[in-house]
């Protein structure tokens, strides 16, 4: 039994590094996929009865991470957690915390609306039924023209729009 267990381990520690990439996509935080590896360790030793030898280790040590991280999310989440406690707040923690100021959000507002209105009507129309919510086909019966003609219409407005509100997208790029 003492062999099977010593073995089980060294499996279990030969994963640690995938592990811990695992873990980073969900933490995107090198101490917390740290924390988040080791709870995964300990529940895969925990529960070491239940993995069928010949069986995926790697998949079955994955989906306890997996796991682990989402049922930490949600009880997180019900206490009304905003950010872990700690000496100093990171800039990370603030930019999850933070909202964006109203002035500039109409001033935003404002440059789109500009930008859709300087849209000529061959090219709104399709659009913002589409935003709206209406399929291709739906926009072409309603304007009696060919699906490909509202498909290029919309890539069209899109196009403009994207010029249009060029300023935005490297704001866009560093804010996301």
């Amino acid at each position: 039994m003492k062999q099977a267990t010593t073995l089980f381990t060294q499996q279990l520690n030969s994963f640690s590094g995938s592990l811990h990439a695992f873990a980073l996509t969900f933490t995107r935080d090198d101490e917390d996929a740290r924390d988040l590896v080791q709870d995964t360790m300990v529940k895969a030793i925990r529960y070491s009865g239940l993995y069928e030898e010949g069986t995926n280790m790697k998949g079955w040590l994955f989906t306890i991470l997996r796991n682990t991280f989402i049922n930490s999310y949600r009880k997180n989440s019900r206490s009304g957690e905003i950010f872990t406690v700690c000496e100093e707040i990171s800039s990370a923690q603030l930019k999850k915390s933070a909202s964006l100021n109203e002035g500039e959000n109409k001033c935003v507002m404002d440059d789109i609306q500009y930008a859709l209105k300087k849209l000529q009507p061959e090219y709104y129309i399709p659009f913002i039924r589409y935003f709206e919510g209406f399929k291709y086909h739906e926009i072409a019966e309603e304007l009696n023209i060919p699906l490909g003609t509202v498909k290029t219409r919309i890539h069209v407005a899109r196009s403009i729009l994207k010029k249009s509100l060029k300023m935005y997208q490297d704001n866009y790029r560093k804010a996301g």
